[in-house]
């Protein structure tokens, strides 16, 4: 195994988080908060230590092999998170180091669960820091490293495939380093877009910006304790759900759209379901609004629009305390945790592409039966989909329902209330942000025990990566030469 070349990823990509925090550093200067000590002393650390670390290894050979790949991916979003941390420790802004963690890890996978109960309480450099973390998980800090890799003689393919593990990852580029440049151009394009658009809708400069990386990154971090549901108006929410469904569209589909092909776009099957999908669920939801509840059409229809989409593309945001609907709706709702954005999207959960593939090879398993001799494959954008990727698929169902069940059972144990559990589990794997009962959208997660909060931060960490860049590393093969 080459030991030397994981560590020297890793320091690079300590500088890169190290360069992120005097951003934030930045912003607390401005605002002349307390804060500013904090990110001069975390910036020092990362960069010192990758500076260190890439000098020591400066002779390492410069492949990354699958499994190299798979450790560096893993290993980066805990590194990243234990040193991300030491902003909130440090300024005394989340003291606990366990609370800390968590914090920052769910801004790295972009789950959005939180454990603060006063956020505005909270100086804007620590709110920058919250949102930039986000950002910066949200394409994925290996696709951003692939960018630069090449320049260190470093191949990055592996890389990709590890952080990017869905059933059929596209490359714009046949080169790697241009494909990730390309979709951090898009990233930010559409940042600067949202931020300009809630600004002149009303939002703080501040807010907007912060709002911006959050919603890009489908991670739901606000700069209010009450999300979104702080600001009233209908613009600012409207603005937000047209990115957050942009966030949770494939960006290979984006980049088409921005050059002009809107006719490949609108022809890709994924994102008809995707629409369908949204279209339908807010529909019924609507529905059950008007019927149960006395608020005016316009604002039934925002609110479960906005909730849809947050939920689907696993942002979290909250605009309602869906918990306070028609027990239904809540179901509906909870049904959502499992869906997920497209795949190629910065969204977590299962991906619209892996439904969509299991219920069509339900369907012609179906038809086989009736017609046994008869061969029928399964077709995705008109192509027939490799029999490699349909069990890849069946196998992620798999997991991912065992792994929420049996996780369901073990957080029940700390946990005693088993609707806060189930949301807990399914909120954490699908990298969603607000849970059920006590851990919903009105709720924070301080409350959970310091045990809970770990087991919450591994699956974080497991939704994050899908399960298998993961799970590989307890597979005795990959250890064997």
């Amino acid at each position: 195994m080459n030991v030397r070349i994981i560590f020297r990823v890793l320091g690079l990509l300590l500088l890169i988080e190290g360069v992120a925090m005097l951003l934030a550093l930045i912003v607390s200067v401005l605002y002349k908060e307390y804060d500013q000590s904090a990110f001069l002393i975390s910036s020092g650390i990362n960069v010192l230590l990758g500076i260190i670390i890439l000098y020591l290894t400066r002779n390492a050979r410069r492949d990354i092999a699958r499994r190299e790949g798979y450790i560096i991916v893993s290993s980066v979003w805990i590194v990243f998170s234990f040193f991300g941390s030491l902003p909130y420790v440090i300024s005394g802004a989340i003291p606990n180091f366990t609370n800390a963690f968590f914090e920052t890890i769910s801004g790295f996978t972009t789950t959005g669960s939180s454990i603060l109960a006063d956020i505005e309480a909270l100086p804007h450099g620590i709110l920058f820091w919250r949102s930039i973390t986000q950002w910066l998980g949200g394409m994925g800090i290996i696709v951003l490293s692939l960018a630069i890799l090449p320049v260190f003689g470093i191949g990055g393919m592996q890389l990709f495939m590890a952080e990017v593990p869905g059933p059929t990852p596209d490359r714009i580029s046949p080169r790697i380093r241009q494909t990730a440049k390309t979709l951090w151009g898009i990233y930010l394009i559409f940042t600067v877009a949202e931020t300009l658009l809630l600004w002149l809708a009303g939002m703080e400069f501040f807010d907007a910006i912060c709002h911006s990386f959050t919603t890009m990154a489908t991670g739901g971090f606000s700069t209010k304790q009450a999300s979104i549901a702080y600001w009233s108006s209908p613009a600012i929410q409207y603005i937000i759900v047209v990115f957050m469904f942009l966030a949770g569209t494939n960006f290979t589909l984006s980049y088409l759209a921005i050059k002009g092909k809107f006719r490949r776009v609108f022809k890709d099957e994924e994102f008809k379901y995707y629409g369908l999908f949204v279209i339908g669920f807010t529909l019924f939801i609507f529905s059950g609004l008007l019927l149960s509840s006395e608020i005016g059409v316009e604002q039934a229809f925002r609110d479960a629009l906005f909730q849809v989409v947050s939920i689907m593309t696993t942002t979290g945001y909250a605009t309602v305390d869906y918990l306070l609907w028609s027990p239904i709706l809540t179901v509906i709702i909870f049904a959502l945790f499992f869906f997920g954005g497209s795949a190629g999207s910065t969204g977590g959960s299962i991906k619209i592409m892996r439904i969509v593939l299991l219920l069509k090879n339900s369907y012609y398993e179906l038809r086989r039966m009736v017609h046994p001799l008869a061969v029928i494959p399964v077709k995705f954008n008109n192509h027939s989909v490799d029999q490699k990727i349909i069990t890849n698929v069946l196998a992620f169902f798999m997991f991912y329902f065992v792994i929420f069940g049996f996780s369901t059972v073990i957080f029940s144990l700390i946990e005693p209330d088993l609707e806060s559990a189930m949301g807990a589990v399914a909120t954490s794997l699908g990298n969603i942000g607000p849970g059920l009962g006590n851990v919903g959208p009105a709720e924070n997660f301080m409350h959970i025990k310091p045990v809970g909060k770990w087991f919450l931060s591994f699956l974080m960490l497991l939704g994050r990566l899908e399960l298998f860049t993961v799970l590989v590393l307890f597979s005795p093969a990959l250890w064997k030469e």
